[in-house]
């Protein structure tokens, strides 16, 4: 695995602990502050996550099945519904969250895909097994603190 990878990829994690520990620490003058960033910082890294996804296939369209190209949209499309709720005004952003790191935690099921087909290389799994679950869990009690 790259140093860099691994370095960069767990320092990514950072923000997201930072809103968790604000909304712990029960600072109410910061709270939607955290909550929005939160949101936003998980719907960002999905998004990537699924660009990444897609690079993987471009660089070996070949080789990848077609589902790889669907999945890799999927994400940013379910970051998308998960801010419905804040734009029309409904309950957000507990609920919200929850599904939002939920689906970063099921990610780790494409990524095996991935690995399987290589399209992935075989150090991936080593690198987004802790990240996704990292990330998702985080995000998940991001939204369970809200």
């Amino acid at each position: 695995m790259p140093r860099n990878a691994r370095i960069l990829g767990f320092l990514g994690l950072a923000p997201q602990a930072a809103a968790l520990l604000v909304l712990l620490m029960g600072w109410i003058a910061w709270r939607f502050a955290a909550l929005s960033l939160a949101y936003a910082y998980a719907a960002l890294i999905f998004s990537f996550l699924g660009g990444l996804w897609w690079g993987l296939a471009a660089a070996r369209p070949d080789r990848a099945p077609c589902w790889v190209w669907y999945a890799a949209i999927a994400p940013s499309l379910i970051a998308l519904v998960t801010a419905i709720p804040w734009a029309t005004g409904l309950e957000w952003p507990g609920p919200s969250l929850i599904v939002l790191g939920a689906a970063i935690v099921l990610s780790l099921a494409v990524d095996r895909k991935l690995v399987a087909a290589q399209l992935a290389p075989a150090w991936w799994m080593r690198l987004r097994t802790p990240l996704s679950l990292g990330l998702g869990f985080l995000t998940i009690a991001s939204g369970l603190a809200a």
